[in-house]
């Protein structure tokens, strides 16, 4: 599988981003050929976590207000409960996410990385997983959601590849690079 050349947006929120969601995702894309770039609301740095307790930093290569959505072939929307509730009211986040979500191509979202989705009713009628405390705030957006490892749903305008937690990163990553892998949008 290779997924040479093809650009993948990893967006994320200033802060409160599980690290782990962000890097194991990251290293699958570059693996494959590909070429994350981390886009944010700011430009600078945006910090990891593991849980609660911060770890590393990471620069930001891109603004949602300078980002081309159609210029990515995906989009990742990694976890930590700060980062999925920081991104879900700003914006600029939305906007991108909805530009992202119009071109058609596969999005992969884990843990709480869907608030967004969410905010810009892009569940409803959709199948999802996620942390389980967000199973009501999902049914409430009109989606089924299910406590699974990964779960895959094509019957939307978009790819969705949703996974739980850290535990589900191999399963989430495969299903990833093999969506990238095909050409959409």
């Amino acid at each position: 599988m290779t997924v040479s050349g093809k650009s993948v947006a990893f967006l994320v929120s200033k802060e409160g981003i599980e690290q782990v969601e962000l890097t194991e995702p990251w290293k699958a894309v570059e693996q494959a050929g590909g070429i994350p770039r981390l886009v944010s609301v700011e430009s600078g740095t945006v910090q990891g976590y593991h849980h609660l307790t911060p770890v590393d930093t990471f620069p930001v290569d891109e603004t949602t207000a300078d980002a081309r959505a159609d210029s990515y072939s995906g989009l990742v929307l990694p976890g930590g409960v700060a980062n999925g509730d920081l991104l879900r009211w700003q914006e600029p986040a939305r906007r991108f996410v909805k530009e992202f979500l119009a071109t058609g191509r596969p999005v992969a979202v884990i843990c709480h990385g869907g608030w967004i989705l969410i905010d810009v009713n892009a569940v409803r009628g959709r199948r999802i997983t996620s942390w389980p405390s967000m199973a009501v705030d999902y049914r409430n957006a009109g989606a089924e959601w299910t406590d699974e490892q990964l779960v895959v749903c094509t019957n939307g305008n978009f790819p969705l590849v949703s996974s739980r937690k850290p535990d589900d990163l191999p399963a989430f990553c495969q299903e990833l690079v093999a969506w990238l892998d095909k050409d959409i949008g």
